[in-house]
């Protein structure tokens, strides 16, 4: 058998053979392209090459280059385990071509290597072209016979790097495993299957497109190819599954013996995803990728624990990860030396992550069990509780979904995105300082070359400074001219950039030379380099020019009230909640501020009331704001409060503000926001709202000055408007509301009562609303058109009264095509008949699945309510068995 390293060997000699340059795998951190997570393709390292923008001294390569697909767009995460072919480290070897040969050579090469090198038998393989591709058409012709060349008129043939740039049509090498195997060649409508499967994937550069349309041939037509070598070392060992070759098996020998398991069987998968997620999580450290809560870090942690949780699976009461690296390192460290470098590292990692995880794994699953002991399969989770394990346990929504697959159960994605907002929003922000526009090396550079940005605006709105550096689509730039998007640093600024839950601010960049630059951002990166996101609207900005900053004066006066007036409030919530209550997260935003705190439940409407007059009675005292400058060790000793997500350096900025009785500063905190000079700048404050944001934390929003004056002003319309409505006075609003509930509950129940008498007496089934004898029991079966699922209870209990003594009582109820049913047992045959079972029998005549509740009653349902009738003869007959049975 030929081995992976042989095959990956073979591929780069072949190659170097005909003149290419073997060119190093790069590490996974993408170098050149800010705007991948991971490198996940072969061409990744040479896009700027293909593109004109850097140069090699070679015109023609191969590669064999480390991918990650685990985060973003290409995110194959759930999948890995689950099937053949579905990996997040895989190896994509690749020939290039940068001008040199095209369509005929690398169909050549291709043809050359598959069939006399590694010797394929040629009836084995089929190729696709674009439908328009009449060349590739015609050499694949000197291969293959034409009916194993199939046009393609999809997107899968034909590739483009983006909405403008090089693109071309696309060749594909397809392997068949043969006919045992379910699937049709591609193009046809079993190509889903797994039969024939895409070995190799050449890339024809020839086109120059424009916004996705094709404006022209490139002057140098380019070749860009991709093969998997997990599935072609399928191939040539002679298996169908990536998971059994070669590497994949000793890794998974290395898993069964460490944890006394069998590779095959229930725990499978478990397996296959401890030996894939062992690979990627050992070369992601290799190339310098920790575990972290944000970024590439956070992606690697969710490997980490996928892989961990099935360790758990598999029994293993111990760290188990660290123990398998031995055996990736003597697999693939040959190839990869950094792997052998690193070993030490990546065990410790390693080691580490999953001792830390254990400690929190059993907690989550036990949470986890308790929330669905009671659903039945095909049953979801709410949101809320996926969230909960998230931000209690540390479980990323995939590690509880893929917990929940193997019992059938789904979550609500909805539910949990919407509890995870604001994460993702923090997460968004942190990593757009750390790759998603720039990469870090590139701010690192910045901030070496150029220092630490000044800020200026504690004191100005205005200032002038000198350009230090431009960025453009995530590169330094020199210059950048009208209708470009760029980011400006200057040496110093007036411009507050976002941190500490303070937006950043917005403004004007001009110069004498006709410049007008429209700031629309203002960030912070590594918490010092102050970074301007701005269009050019006029005249043109060069590294060196001298510029005129100017903030929106507007704007930033109502983020500095905003921002004081979350100190106010942090106080006031202390003085009357208690002081355990500390910031744990806020947004000041110039039209609103939103303040997050530590509280175990609700706060109540007249805690609220209390904490805005005392906040409003600070405003009208007009105290006067103040900062110092001091170590944060003689800040903290003075009682200062530091804030949620700053980070203090040697010297902090301490805010004062407001007077109590004594003369003592109302509110003292380490900041370094923006705030009035004097309280009675704020205006007016009202608290709008409040909420949960995670297991005690709790989220109270607010405006202030205008924005709060309006907010009431149009709830005092509202309220008017209901008093008309309402024939009533505003003051009298709130007693014709609870005297038209009262009438509405009760027109609600004798509704309800009414329909509900009306449903019993028009009950269908085969069976009267009187009791029958069924298997020597009495027994009352109807089914309910129209009735309300949640009434089933109820019904059933008054029919078990109008059994006269030991008896059984179902009732369906359907709506919307679907049924709902309900089975009670008095209490002196519980012991011969259980209402669980014979629901059962009746849900599976439903088409649904589970359903429980006590030996006396148990209710579930199914989507077939055209057979509702069915159902409860289902149930008549099981009772006729177990009394022909007795």
């Amino acid at each position: 058998m030929t081995s992976t390293n042989d095959i990956r060997r073979g591929f780069l000699d072949y190659f170097a053979s005909a003149g290419h340059a073997i060119v190093p795998s790069a590490p996974l951190v993408p170098q050149n392209d800010p705007t991948l997570m991971f490198v996940n393709a072969g061409m990744v390292p040479f896009k700027n090459v293909f593109t004109g923008l850097e140069s090699r001294p070679y015109t023609t390569a191969t590669s064999s280059q480390k991918s990650v697909r685990a985060g973003g767009k290409h995110n194959d995460l759930d999948n890995v385990g689950y099937t053949a072919r579905h990996h997040t480290f895989f190896e994509m070897l690749g020939n290039f071509s940068f001008g040199d040969y095209f369509k005929e050579q690398a169909i050549h090469h291709a043809w050359t290597l598959l069939t006399s090198v590694w010797g394929i038998p040629a009836e084995k393989l089929t190729a696709t072209v674009y439908h328009t591709d009449d060349e590739a058409f015609g050499l694949w012709t000197k291969y293959l016979p034409e009916e194993r060349i199939i046009r393609i008129a999809t997107k899968d043939n034909f590739w483009a790097m983006g909405d403008s740039g090089p693109c071309g049509p696309c060749s594909e090498i397809f392997y068949d495993h043969g006919d045992h195997i379910p699937g049709g060649p591609p193009g046809s409508p079993d190509e889903d299957g797994d039969r024939f499967v895409e070995i190799w994937n050449l890339v024809f550069m020839q086109y120059e497109q424009e916004a996705n349309e094709i404006v022209g041939e490139l002057p140098k037509k380019s070749i860009d190819t991709g093969m998997g070598l997990e599935r072609i070392a399928a191939v040539l060992q002679g298996v169908h599954d990536n998971y059994d070759t070669d590497t994949f098996k000793a890794l998974i020998a290395a898993s069964t013996s460490l944890t006394g398991t069998d590779a095959e069987g229930p725990r499978r998968a478990s397996h296959r995803v401890i030996a894939d997620h062992l690979r990627s999580s050992g070369f992601l450290v290799a190339d310098g990728v920790l575990p972290a809560n944000e970024g590439r870090g956070y992606v690697l942690r969710r490997i980490m624990r996928r892989a961990m949780r099935h360790a758990h699976l598999l029994g293993a009461k111990e760290p188990l990860m660290h123990r398998l690296v031995p055996a990736l390192v003597a697999e693939m460290g040959a190839a990869y030396p950094e792997l052998v470098r690193a070993q030490p590292l990546i065990e410790a990692t390693l080691r580490q992550e999953e001792t830390q995880f254990r400690k929190t794994l059993d907690k989550g699953l036990k949470l986890l069990d308790e929330a669905t002991v009671d659903m039945a399969e095909g049953a979801t989770l709410a949101g809320e509780t996926a969230f909960r394990l998230y931000d209690t346990f540390g479980f990323p929504y995939d590690l509880t979904e893929d917990a929940l697959r193997e019992r059938g159960l789904t979550v609500d994605r909805a539910g949990f995105d919407a509890a995870m907002a604001e994460q993702k929003r923090a997460a968004r922000a942190a990593w757009k300082g750390s790759g998603a526009k720039a990469s870090d090396d590139l701010w690192f550079d910045i901030a070496e070359e150029t220092g630490s940005t000044e800020f200026i605006g504690y004191s100005a709105d205005v200032g002038e400074g000198e350009v230090v550096a431009l960025v453009r689509d995530g590169a330094r730039v020199d210059q950048a001219a009208a209708g470009d998007t760029v980011a400006i640093i200057v040496n110093q600024t007036p411009f507050y950039g976002e941190s500490g839950g303070q937006v950043g601010d917005t403004g004007t960049i001009t110069t004498d030379g006709g410049l007008r630059a429209v700031v629309t951002e203002t960030s912070k990166q590594l918490g010092r380099v102050f970074v301007h996101h701005a269009v050019i609207e006029g005249g043109a900005i060069k590294v060196g020019d001298a510029v005129r900053l100017q903030i929106d004066v507007a704007r930033r006066a109502q983020i500095r009230a905003n921002h004081s007036a979350t100190h106010l409030l942090h106080e006031a919530l202390r003085q009357r909640l208690g002081t355990h209550v500390a910031q744990k997260g806020s947004l000041v935003a110039p039209e609103r501020l939103r303040f997050d705190v530590s509280h175990p439940v609700a706060m109540t409407a007249e805690e609220l009331a209390d904490a805005e007059i005392a906040v409003n009675a600070q405003i009208r005292g007009n105290g006067s704001v103040t900062t110092r400058l001091m170590t944060p060790d003689e800040a903290i000793a003075e009682g200062a409060m530091a804030l949620f997500g700053e980070k203090y350096g040697d010297e902090v900025r301490v805010v004062s503000m407001g007077t109590e009785d004594g003369g003592k500063a109302y509110s003292v905190e380490l900041c370094g926001g923006t705030h009035v000079n004097a309280l009675g700048d704020i205006g007016l404050f009202k608290v709008v709202g409040e909420g949960a944001v995670s297991s005690g934390v709790r989220r109270v929003e607010a405006l202030t000055g205008e924005a709060a004056r309006a907010y009431l002003n149009g709830r005092d319309e509202r309220l008017r408007e209901a008093a008309s409505a309402l024939k009533t006075t505003p003051d009298e609003v709130p007693a014709r509301v609870i005297a038209l509930l009262d009438e509405r509950r009760r027109l609600e129940r004798e509704l309800a009562e009414a329909k509900k008498a009306l449903a019993m007496g028009a009950g269908a089934g085969g069976a009267a609303a009187g009791p029958e004898q069924v298997g020597g029991v009495a027994f009352i079966g109807q089914v309910l058109d129209g009735f309300e699922a949640k009434g089933l209870r109820g019904a059933v209990d008054d029919a078990k009264q109008r059994l006269g003594g030991a008896g059984v009582a179902v009732m369906v109820a359907v709506n919307d095509g679907r049924a709902s049913i309900a089975v009670g047992v008095s209490d002196d045959l519980v012991g011969r008949v259980n209402a669980v079972d014979l629901l059962r029998r009746a849900v599976a005549v439903l088409g649904g699945q589970g359903g429980g509740g006590r030996p006396d009653m148990a209710q579930g349902g199914g989507p077939d309510g055209a057979k509702a009738a069915d159902a409860v003869e289902a149930i008549r007959a099981a009772l006729t068995e177990q009394a022909v049975a007795a």
